[in-house]
């Protein structure tokens, strides 16, 4: 029965993959290939009718030959600065920490960092914020220099958010790092730069977490558990990263 889970599980990721690959969704189809190329082999292993084990062996090859010509587009695509992957969350989903959406682009060539969002102003956005800035300097980055420019909060809102902000400032100063503070009242946008080429826009800014349920509740402290609202990710390669 656990065989039979394992495959049921393995031939819908494979054909997720597919269905991706045919709408040109490389950077999706090729996650789901891995993920179902890895059920596959534990199919295989599983199984000791000889005649299916050659059968998996092929499907195997035949899908690991397809993910490899992905990876080969997809490092092409990035060279040639047109990388564009997109991440829908959906309502409620989990699994979405600022760790799992920017880890993959904050190598050891990064040293300057750009933030454009208009919402760093109540409480837990500048909390957001921080663990952000937490996530950089964790590395494996090597961030000298980030720049936040959002918007002015409103009255207590904006002593609040001034002595929270410098107090930011003054801890990251003690790890090495500069962060550079500007105000706008027409910022609109919402996006992530970084000097290595990428750039992250997020539908909702870095405010994209649902309020936990309480202090002591599942997902308060690891935002890897705390429900999201829904949102859209776009994440672009460009040659050119413009200074805010």
């Amino acid at each position: 029965m656990a065989d039979a889970r394992l495959e049921e599980a393995a031939t819908a990721a494979l054909q997720r993959a597919v269905e991706l690959d045919a709408g040109s969704r490389f950077p999706e189809a090729l996650v789901c290939y891995q993920e179902g190329i890895d059920l596959l082999m534990q199919v295989r292993k599983a199984t000791k009718d000889e005649t299916k084990k050659t059968h998996y062996r092929q499907k195997i090859i035949e899908y690991m030959t397809r993910a490899e010509q992905i990876k080969k587009h997809n490092k092409k695509e990035k060279e040639d600065g047109k990388y564009h992957k997109q991440i829908k969350i959906e309502e409620n989903a989990t699994g979405f920490s600022y760790e799992k959406l920017f880890q993959e682009y904050l190598n050891e060539t990064v040293t300057e960092v750009w933030v454009e969002d208009p919402y760093i102003r109540h409480v837990h956005q500048l909390y957001n914020f921080l663990r952000f800035c937490e996530m950089l300097v964790k590395g494996p980055c090597k961030v000298k220099t980030i720049h936040l420019l959002t918007s002015c909060g409103e009255g207590s809102e904006n002593s609040q958010q001034t002595r929270a902000l410098e107090e930011i400032q003054q801890s990251v100063k003690n790890c090495g790092i500069k962060l550079d503070v500007s105000f706008s009242t027409s910022i609109h946008d919402r996006e992530i730069r970084f000097n290595n080429g990428w750039m992250v826009k997020i539908g909702r800014g870095l405010d994209y977490f649902k309020k936990p349920q309480g202090r002591f509740s599942i997902g308060y402290c690891d935002f890897d558990l705390r429900p999201c609202h829904e949102t859209t990710v776009d994440i672009f390669h460009t040659k050119h990263t413009k200074k805010i």
